[in-house]
């Protein structure tokens, strides 16, 4: 295993962050995809960071054996400054507290072959978006992308470019996934930055990418984090690599993914309309109906005749819930992949800010 760092200088003087790199190398490099995994881009998302960690201990046993074919990069907590970013005791690790932008958008939109030119530059540029440029130079000497993250309180899931669909079901099953998400390609987060390079040396974005793959896996909520959910984890991502050649093993053959591929366009998100404590009725990994009740808000507290219903628009799976109990007005509450278009009119790219 070769150990290096990406070294990250800050915007304040003699402060610079250290990202740990980890590469493991294959005698059939030019053979099979080259790997890139990480985690923890949004740096209060931990599952991965969890998950990364067996993975590595297991890659380097593997590595010792002689098993590993291809090379393999893990970055397996990828942003420190986000991590270092605490607001009264809580990690904030989704948005820079500088900037107020997401750490997982705002990525550049360049074609594949002027990734060198990421580089250039950089000093001209604040720490966090440094530290984008230097992950996506990382990432497009790949062809394989996995980019780690987890919901609120939700199933494990991922976005997946139509691209790479259905060519990707073996993550989905490999990762024992409950549903997946087709992206449209249309946002500036890190694995359509990844997809949009690859397709622009296609020539534009309606086109497959067989043997590649840019993917946002998400691995349950915030507060799945643990020896047994990490261990199963590793353990899917250690069959994705068996499945796709590269690293060796006797592994049985994966199920075929049986689970629902949703488009964005079909997906409920359910919002506060007033502000208020939330009672919710139905939990993630529930099938809904139309009119079924999702959860109840209580804006005036000892006022019953002002409580809110927030029932389901169409029949659908819960995918994930807000973990907190109190909702601002229009507020995210729920995802629900549903079977038709959302009346809501989504505009194209992220579902989320």
């Amino acid at each position: 295993m070769k150990q290096s760092a990406i070294v990250i200088p800050g915007d304040t003087p003699e402060i610079s962050w250290h990202i740990p790199v980890l590469e493991f190398a294959g005698p059939h490099a030019n053979a099979v995809p080259k790997v890139y995994i990480q985690a923890a881009l949004h740096a209060n998302e931990l599952p991965g960071v969890a998950a990364l960690h067996l993975l590595c201990a297991r890659l380097g046993d593997a590595e010792a054996a002689g098993m590993i074919r291809g090379d393999i990069t893990i970055v397996p907590q990828a942003n420190p400054i986000g991590a270092a970013q605490a607001h009264f005791g809580e990690m904030k690790g989704r948005f820079d507290l500088g900037s107020r932008g997401n750490y997982n958008r705002d990525f550049p939109l360049i074609a594949s072959s002027a990734r060198h030119e990421l580089l250039l530059g950089l000093d001209r540029l604040t720490a966090p978006e440094r530290l984008k440029r230097e992950l996506l130079h990382r990432a497009l000497g790949a062809d394989l992308v996995l980019d780690l993250h987890c919901d609120d309180e939700s199933l494990p899931y991922a976005y997946i470019d139509s691209a790479f669909w259905p060519e990707a079901s073996d993550l989905a099953s490999a990762l024992q996934m409950d549903a997946v998400f087709l992206s449209d390609g249309e946002s500036s987060a890190f694995e359509e930055a990844v997809s949009y390079a690859w397709k622009q040396e296609r020539g534009g974005k309606d086109f497959l990418l067989p043997g590649r793959l840019s993917v946002t896996v998400e691995l349950r909520g915030r507060r799945d984090v643990g020896p047994n959910v990490a261990r199963r984890d590793a353990d899917g991502l250690w069959a994705f690599l068996q499945a796709r050649g590269i690293v060796e093993g006797d592994a049985p053959a994966l199920e075929p993914y049986s689970g629902p591929a949703f488009a964005l366009d079909t997906i409920e998100m359910i919002k506060a309309p007033v502000p208020g404590t939330v009672l919710f009725h139905r939990d993630i990994g529930e099938r809904v109906e139309a009119g079924d009740l999702l959860a109840v808000l209580i804006p005036r507290p000892g006022f019953p005749e002002h409580d809110v219903e927030v029932r389901a628009p169409q029949a659908g799976l819960v995918v994930t819930r807000s973990s907190a109990r109190f909702a601002r007005r229009r507020d995210d509450l729920m995802k629900i992949g549903c079977a038709g278009n959302t009346g809501a009119g989504r505009k194209s790219g992220a579902l989320e800010d």
